[in-house]
């Protein structure tokens, strides 16, 4: 069964984006690039929340990105895409199919086909709703060395804590820190039987 991976960019408070939406202090070179470049190459579909499939749409398609980063701009570009919204109606980058609602059932769908891995990028609303149904199966978080102050949390508020299992890391020269994790269904399960005594 296919996996649904969540890949986020997060300062060290806890925010993937700054106030308007900022993500300039990101840190992206060469070695990261390689990185991403393999990441997507090993995925089948990236899936998007609406906000993030515009600004990621928005910029992909430019010229600008096609001059600078050219191997991702084609990547992003050539991959397939699946954007979430109860209020779009169309989606307009190419390889890009749109879901509007069931999602549960058109999730577990989608990992029951043969192939890779699907990958979340940004979408921290999406990426809300996925965790509370249970639906994510591996956590990569790059942990950036910035602190802002304020922004737009990864983490939306959950009802339920959730726990995971750290399972490896990788350190990049830019500082970043890559952290990958599974769900600890075990202790969730366990959690449940003790509430149920």
């Amino acid at each position: 069964m296919r996996r649904i991976i969540l890949f986020n960019m997060m300062t060290l408070e806890g925010y993937f984006e700054g106030v308007d939406q900022r993500i300039d202090w990101h840190h992206v070179d060469e070695e990261f690039n390689n990185f991403s470049e393999d990441q997507i190459n090993n995925v089948d579909a990236i899936l998007f929340g609406r906000k993030t499939f515009e600004l990621m749409a928005s910029y992909w398609t430019t010229s600008e990105a096609l001059s600078n980063d050219p191997i991702i701009a084609n990547l992003m570009n050539s991959k397939d895409k699946i954007v979430f919204s109860r209020t779009m109606t169309k989606a307009g980058w190419n390889n890009t199919w749109l879901i509007k609602d069931n999602i549960l059932s058109e999730i577990e769908e989608l990992k029951r086909k043969p192939g890779k891995d699907l990958i979340i990028f940004g979408s921290a609303n999406l990426a809300s709703t996925f965790m509370q149904l249970d639906l994510i199966d591996e956590y990569r978080i790059v942990i950036n060395p910035v602190i802002l102050g304020q922004g737009n949390p990864l983490f939306k508020t959950s009802t339920e804590p959730l726990n995971l299992k750290l399972i490896k890391t990788k350190t990049f020269n830019s500082g970043n820190v890559l952290l990958y994790y599974e769900p600890n269904r075990d202790h969730k399960t366990m959690k449940h039987i003790n509430k149920t005594r």
